[in-house]
């Protein structure tokens, strides 16, 4: 077995896994981050896209709200290549009383949470599309967020540091003797291999597998309680700015625009097994119910994909086990020393996207005090790498972008039409991740994500990626049929309407024409 050193193993890509490796690279120590599968495909990658104000939390959990208020400004500087700031609204819809919303002023001002009402008048010239029928109204610094290149970003900013990424490496033990952690064992599910890495610390920042990996240390307890949600992009941005009805937090409530569609989201019902989340067909109409009450005609709306995600909430006693709406979204620090008696461990979960730099911030700094040797925090100061020289991201930069660049037609050769992919960009994504499968790919890109979710486009990337010679047609044929199968998990929940006859066509181009289904692939199941 191959074995490396270093001072400090991050366990965990999410958004506080890479926030943490970029703080503990940034403070001068040596660290390796791993993770059993891509940057932010977890948590981080399955999320509505909201970067908070803080105004959903300034009523269920003030303290939250505040961390969320202040991060935001932070996030919006050194994140600005991942961020869109579109601001918010708070709406009080036909079906909500203003019980709540006559609070909301008090409660945002006691959170440090900027708000203000702005008249119904100015709410509808704002957002047309609203139901003209609502109450009240109130403004907020919401944003939306793309949390893959929020999340790559602290990462490069992490290797610029000297930090070490061992991406598609699974955790298999974490030692320790005489009660102090001496290493961790990772098995590379792409290479075959194990690898023993040395360090006199881990940072366990799993998100719902929190509990899991503590575990393996001999730490039984850390409940982590999964908190499923579904959300759904629709074909158009409904909105310009985040829409919130203004209620205490409940199901479908937060609406999106993103990149150039919208997302409605979120139901919250607890999970037995973050690895097994299913996209019931209640909960589809739910949402689809929910995005009526904000804007009339919403299930017209195309409904291009499904997902879930599973929020890493810490247990809350003062709620039910299985009430994970109303658990507190707070971030909590499990110390493995005081608690079980091992030496070298954190835990970290709970918190929100927003603040992931914040609780990089608080477990680092726990890690410095326990190992007595005490280093300023910066990442408050300085911009990720992607960040430096880029503005806050608007809608409609690609077609700019292109549009400048190109100087004839054919210069560029666009590969995904829905999200104006070019060749460009697909092979320097390719160029950086090297063996990866075209779903990495799309986390960087955001390749297939648009109406003919992969249509048009995959075999065009899947031809590119066998071109450029590193893998053989079997291979080439086993990434696409992966591709596919992926982008199908989240369609067939919303088989209705255009998305059914869009499913109908490609079904016709990969199976009618290419017979996609019997393909030769490699024995070697492709990850």
């Amino acid at each position: 077995m191959r074995t490396i050193q270093t001072d400090v193993v991050v366990i965990g890509g999410g958004s506080t896994g890479a926030g943490v490796v970029r703080d503990v690279a940034m403070r001068g120590f040596k660290t390796v981050l791993v993770d059993r599968a891509d940057i932010a495909q977890g948590t981080s990658g399955r999320f509505h896209g909201l970067l908070h104000s803080g105004g959903r939390y300034i009523a269920s959990d003030p303290e939250s709200a505040t961390e969320c208020a202040e991060e935001n400004t932070i996030v919006k500087k050194i994140n600005a290549n991942a961020v869109e700031d579109t601001g918010g609204l708070f709406v009080v819809t036909a079906q909500d009383d203003e019980e709540y919303a006559d609070q909301f002023l008090a409660r945002a001002a006691a959170a440090k949470v900027p708000a203000q009402e702005i008249s119904i008048a100015e709410a509808l010239k704002r957002e047309p599309r609203l139901d003209p029928r609502i109450k009240r109204a109130f403004e907020v610094l919401d944003g939306s967020v793309d949390g893959w290149q929020m999340t790559w970003g602290a990462i490069r900013s992490a290797e610029a540091y000297g930090a070490q990424v061992l991406t598609y490496h699974r955790v298999t033990q974490i030692e320790h003797s005489d009660n102090q952690v001496t290493a961790v064992i990772v098995h590379d599910l792409r290479g075959g291999e194990d690898l023993r890495i040395e360090c006199q610390f881990v940072l366990n920042c799993g998100g719902p597998w929190a509990g899991q990996i503590a575990a393996m240390a001999g730490c039984h307890g850390v409940d982590v309680v999964p908190g499923a949600g579904i959300m759904i992009a629709m074909n158009y941005r409904l909105s310009h700015t985040v829409l919130n009805r203004c209620i205490w937090p409940a199901d479908g409530d937060i609406l999106v625009p993103d990149h150039p569609v919208c997302i409605i989201g979120t139901t919250d019902l607890k999970a037995e097994d973050p690895d097994k989340l299913s996209i019931p067909a209640d909960q589809v109409q739910q949402m689809l119910d929910a995005g009526e009450a904000m804007v009339p005609g919403f299930r017209k709306a195309r409904a291009l994909h499904a997902w879930a995600g599973a929020r890493p909430l810490i247990k809350d006693s003062r709620v039910d086990a299985a009430d994970t709406r109303h658990m507190a979204r707070g971030m909590t620090v499990v110390d493995h020393h005081s608690r079980d008696g091992v030496k070298g461990l954190l835990s970290i979960a709970g918190g929100k996207l927003t603040t992931y730099r914040l609780m990089a911030e608080r477990i680092v700094d726990i890690m410095c005090d326990e190992m007595g040797d005490k280093r300023e925090c910066r990442t408050a100061q300085e911009a990720v790498p992607a960040a430096e020289d880029r503005k806050l991201y608007t809608i409609g930069h690609r077609l700019d972008d292109l549009e400048k660049h190109n100087e004839s037609p054919s210069h560029d050769q666009v590969i995904c039409e829905c999200e104006l992919v070019t060749r460009t960009m697909l092979e320097k994504t390719m160029d950086a991740l090297p063996n990866s499968q075209l779903d990495d790919v799309r986390r960087q890109v955001r390749l297939g994500m648009g109406p003919c979710q992969g249509g048009f486009c995959s075999q065009r990337a899947t031809g590119i990626a066998h071109e450029r010679g590193s893998i053989d047609s079997e291979k080439a044929n086993g990434l696409l049929k992966l591709f596919l199968k992926n982008r199908w998990i989240g369609l067939w929940p919303i088989l209705y309407g255009k998305q059914a006859r869009q499913a109908a066509l490609d079904n016709w181009v990969h199976e009618g024409t290419l017979d996609v289904e019997h393909l030769p692939v490699p024995e070697k199941e492709i990850l």
